[in-house]
């Protein structure tokens, strides 16, 4: 029992190392182009290391998608924790409501410090492509997406209360129509060629969000 330890640790470490790999494969040459060999070379293991850890490519995605759907979340949390202690300046609204400049400053303050999402978004992307395509991956990816709305509604209940407002509708609900707004957003900043997809990202949502925010809450106390 004593050397499962560090055995388990070397475990993870590979496993790690081959996920670091894989986001950088997967990101450049999708799903289908990336071979079990490239992820592979990448992470300086041999195709033994990795029927070792994972027993198909497709599983590997999976648990590559698990991770950093997990490692942003943390970071959004952290950016709400940073938000609930240093609050925004009010900027020109009415008393109580939040003005296109809070929104613009939120935008910044909750997406500027997260990871880079342009290879995430296209990693992601694939993932719905291949629940299209595999019934079999289906149900999981749907699971996936309930959770994401579960979670991330959680997230924005907590921005709203920092703010000092509540949604006007089901938080799922609205957390579901932002989701579409910024994957539109970021596939638009893809395809522009925009040469910093995470600022053009916040730059796209910067010009439609304020509108969406002003009917979608209201100041907690009501009006």
């Amino acid at each position: 029992m004593e050397e499962q330890g560090p055995v388990t640790n070397r475990r993870r470490q590979t496993q790690d190392r081959l996920l670091d790999a894989a986001y950088e494969v997967l990101a450049r040459d999708g799903l289908d182009g990336a071979s079990v060999e490239a992820i592979c070379e990448a992470a300086g293991f041999t195709r033994g290391a990795f029927y070792s850890n994972f027993e198909t490519k497709t599983e590997l995605f999976l648990a590559l998608i698990s991770r950093e759907h997990a490692s942003r979340l943390d970071a959004l949390r952290a950016a709400v924790l940073a938000l609930q202690e240093s609050p925004l300046e009010p900027q020109g609204a009415l008393e109580g409501e939040l003005s296109a400049e809070q929104v613009t400053d939120l935008v910044e303050r909750v997406l500027g410090n997260q990871p880079s999402e342009r290879d995430w978004f296209l990693i992601s992307m694939q993932f719905e492509l291949l629940a299209l395509r595999q019934p079999e991956v289906a149900p999981r990816f749907l699971e996936y997406e309930r959770q994401l709305v579960r979670e991330l509604a959680a997230v924005l209940d907590d921005v709203a209360a920092a703010l000092g407002q509540r949604f006007v509708i089901d938080t799922r609900e609205a957390t579901a129509l932002l989701m579409a707004g910024y994957s539109a957003s970021a596939k638009q900043a893809l395809l522009l060629g925009a040469p910093d997809h995470a600022v053009a990202v916040r730059e796209l949502i910067g010009e439609w969000l304020p509108g969406i925010v002003s009917r979608l809450v209201e100041p907690a106390g009501g009006r």
